[in-house]
């Protein structure tokens, strides 16, 4: 059999270390394939990224300056409604009077407003039941039993710091991120 090896071909190339044709053949293959699928993958990864409309809306500014004491405003954030309510001080009051203890999502009014703007609560307009709009934040709505506001869809009363107090809501309304950019605007998000 040694003499059989002997009289076949040998590769001379894969010998010396260079790169045969077939070789080169096959890595200019898996070059373009993995170029063409980066190719295909590249709009199916843009579709997938925030277009410029949900980016636009990702925070928005809210002038607070026309809101009178007791008066409460809806406005629209990532197609969400918000709450913000200029408390009177009675409300921040009767709130901070109330033992959180005994609450079913225990927050005190200073947990839902920002440091020495303690009048200022905002609140997405969603009750934390089924995603319903509670009334209460425009003149002349039914505030509920804690003079907050009131889900009529299956009776959730929330308190004038939007705090769960009666119903099937499992837990306050939602405080967004929020930050005051001067003394009369709002940005949240």
């Amino acid at each position: 059999m040694a003499e059989a090896e002997k009289n076949l071909p040998h590769d001379t190339d894969a010998q010396e270390g260079t790169v045969r044709r077939r070789d080169f053949i096959n890595i200019a293959a898996v070059s373009v394939a993995g170029v063409g699928a980066g190719a295909a993958a590249l709009p199916l990864v843009r579709q997938m990224s925030a277009s410029d409309d949900v980016l636009a809306q990702a925070s928005i500014e809210v002038d607070i300056a026309s809101i009178e004491v007791g008066q409460a405003i809806k406005t629209s954030w990532r197609k969400q409604p918000v709450f913000i309510r200029n408390l009177t001080a009675e409300e921040i009051a009767e709130a901070k009077k109330v033992d959180v203890a005994g609450l079913r999502d225990p927050q005190t009014l200073d947990e839902r407003t920002q440091p020495n703007k303690e009048n200022w609560l905002v609140t997405l307009g969603v009750c934390t039941h089924l995603g319903c709009v509670p009334l209460g934040a425009a003149a002349g709505e039914v505030k509920g039993e804690y003079g907050g506001y009131f889900c009529p869809c299956h009776g959730s009363h929330y308190d004038t710091a939007g705090r769960i107090r009666k119903g099937p809501a499992p837990t306050n309304l939602v405080v967004p991120e929020f930050t005051f950019v001067s003394d009369t605007v709002i940005k949240i998000g």
